[in-house]
C-alpha cells in the first residue's frame, strides 16, 4: 500500500535520448553503456520529453447493469514526443523520415540531405535516460517504432530551430512488450 514518501517523488533534472537500429542490444541495467550503435540526439528543448499513452477501449453495455460488463482493447498508442535542438547526421533524417547526409565531395565540407518524395518505414529503437540527483537513473527503450508526427520548424532571430517529433512505438512479435523500464531507484525495493 502506497503512503505519503517524498522521497519517491521523481525530477528528470537531466537526461538523454538516444536512437539505434532496431535489433540492437539494449542495455539490461543502468550501469552498462549504451552501446557504440546507439547515436545520442543531444541537446533537446527544455521541456524535455512528453510520454503519452493512448487506449482505444470499446464497452460492453449491458441490459442488467448502467456500468459495462466487460471492456475489448482495440488499440494502444504509447508515443514520446520531443524537440532536438542540434543540427546533424542523426537529428535531420530522424526528423524527415530517414535516408542519410552525404558529402557533396570528399573533404569539401559541404553535405546534403535528399528529403524522400515517396517516404518509407524509418523505424529505430529508442532510448531515453534521465538521473534524479546521484543514485537514482532512469532508462527507458523503445524496442520498435518511428516518428509519426513533426512539428512546425520556426525560423526566426528569437531563438534556436526546433526539430520537433513524436515518436510511436510500433509492436514486434506477439507477447513482447513495446517498451521496457529499468530503474536503478531504492524506491522499488
Amino acid at each position: 500500500m502506497a503512503s505519503l514518501n517524498p522521497n519517491q517523488i521523481r525530477v528528470a533534472g537531466n537526461g538523454r535520448i538516444l536512437v539505434a537500429p532496431v535489433g540492437t542490444a539494449a542495455p539490461t541495467d543502468t550501469t552498462v553503456d549504451w552501446g557504440t550503435e546507439w547515436h545520442e540526439l543531444g541537446y533537446t528543448g527544455s521541456d524535455g520529453v512528453k510520454f503519452g499513452r493512448k487506449e482505444k477501449v470499446t464497452h460492453v453495455d449491458t441490459w442488467q447493469s448502467v456500468g459495462p460488463a466487460r471492456f475489448i482493447y482495440a488499440d494502444r498508442d504509447l508515443t514520446v514526443k520531443f524537440d532536438m535542438l542540434q543540427f546533424n547526421s542523426d537529428t535531420l533524417p530522424l526528423y524527415f523520415g530517414g535516408g542519410a547526409v552525404t558529402e557533396t565531395a570528399t573533404g569539401s565540407g559541404v553535405y546534403t540531405y535528399d528529403v524522400a518524395a515517396d517516404p518509407g518505414p524509418d523505424e529505430r529503437m529508442l532510448g531515453l535516460e534521465f538521473n534524479d540527483g546521484t543514485d537514482v537513473v532512469y532508462r527507458f527503450i523503445v524496442h520498435r517504432g518511428q516518428v509519426t508526427e513533426t512539428d512546425e520548424v520556426e525560423m526566426n532571430r528569437k531563438g534556436s530551430l526546433k526539430l520537433g517529433v513524436t515518436f510511436m512505438a510500433v509492436g514486434r512479435d506477439p507477447g513482447t512488450p513495446l517498451a521496457t523500464w529499468i530503474m536503478a531507484d531504492p524506491s522499488f525495493a
